[in-house]
């Protein structure tokens, strides 16, 4: 039987406002263990990670919001990423994306003690791809995939990781609001961008087959990071960074079907959700949803087309 752990991480330091710790919450309670033990899985609720103890740091950034929590949080989501992974598929419930930071690290040591490269799917209308010193807005969930990719302008605050991921290993989903500083690094980073124009005229299974082959042809682990506002805000109102024009419920869950049919995924990331500002657990359920379809359900057993003529 096919192994899954949950493991929630309930940050808030990251996008500076309370909420998003009710996350893995409501996560739960819109049913994701039951969801997952019907898919056939063994299934683990490992519960939520204690809040730790700020580390001291080494050097001061001023404007940075919280910067010891976070800190704090990406040690011990690093830490637990590389041990719940040893067994199973871990899917980290958020929490807000400050703890990528530490699953996205974390995952890549796994990935190369596995003698394998880690691959990134980002789910997100941002790319997160801000340094302590290009942040203006001083919310660290705008950092993690600067931090993890082993971009410079972190060092005193948060440790070096291990295993830097290769920007050519990453490929970025939904974007529809990038920084201005953010948008200079990308063009230099050598990442993948499929921002929303890219899934207008070009569709997303087209665009995700593209990645999903370069994952497969080097035989690497694939990690999916998902915001919550990589989806429109009429579907997913639960989030606090909300920017319309986002993804489809539909193309969701192609994205969700096509990743498990490619058997690459190795660890989750459910992240930024505020019941806080849900309706009615609107997109909580949703999430779970979305979960079951990157799992393994399926409205028929087999892919079956039936073609006239």
């Amino acid at each position: 039987m096919r192994r899954c752990k949950l493991v929630g991480i309930p940050a808030f330091e990251g996008a500076g406002r309370r909420g998003c710790d009710m996350g893995p919450a409501a996560l739960r309670a819109a049913g994701i263990l039951g969801s997952l033990s019907a898919l056939g899985y063994d299934v683990s609720d490992e519960g939520d990670l204690a809040r730790p103890s700020p580390p001291k740091l080494g050097c001061a950034f001023p404007g940075m919001k919280f910067l010891p929590e976070v800190a704090g949080w990406i040690r011990a989501a690093s830490e637990c990423a590389f041990a719940a992974s040893a067994d199973g598929v871990p899917v980290f419930l958020g929490g807000d994306h400050c703890i990528s930071a530490g699953t996205l690290t974390g995952m890549s040591r796994r990935a190369a003690s596995e003698g394998r490269d880690l691959f990134v799917l980002w789910l997100d209308a941002h790319p997160d791809f801000h340094t302590l010193r290009t942040s203006i807005s001083g919310n660290l969930h705008g950092t993690p995939v600067a931090y993890a990719s082993g971009l410079s302008g972190f060092d005193g605050a948060f440790p070096p990781p291990a295993v830097p991921i290769k920007t050519e290993n990453i490929a970025m989903m939904g974007l529809r609001s990038v920084d201005r500083a953010e948008k200079q690094a990308l063009h230099t980073a050598g990442m993948t961008i499929f921002d929303m124009r890219a899934i207008d005229e070009i569709g997303v299974a087209r665009l995700l087959e593209t990645f999903l082959k370069r994952v497969r042809d080097a035989d690497g682990a694939l990690h999916i990071s998902l915001d919550v506002d990589v989806l429109d805000p009429t579907i997913a109102p639960g989030v606090g960074t909300a920017v319309p024009g986002g993804i489809t419920v539909r193309e969701a869950h192609l994205i969700m079907e096509m990743l498990h049919d490619s058997g690459l995924v190795r660890s989750i990331d459910i992240v930024e959700l505020n019941p806080f500002l849900d309706d009615r657990g609107k997109s909580a359920l949703l999430l779970v949803d979305l979960l079951g379809s990157l799992m393994g359900r399926r409205v028929m057993a087999d892919r079956h087309f039936d073609r006239a003529g």
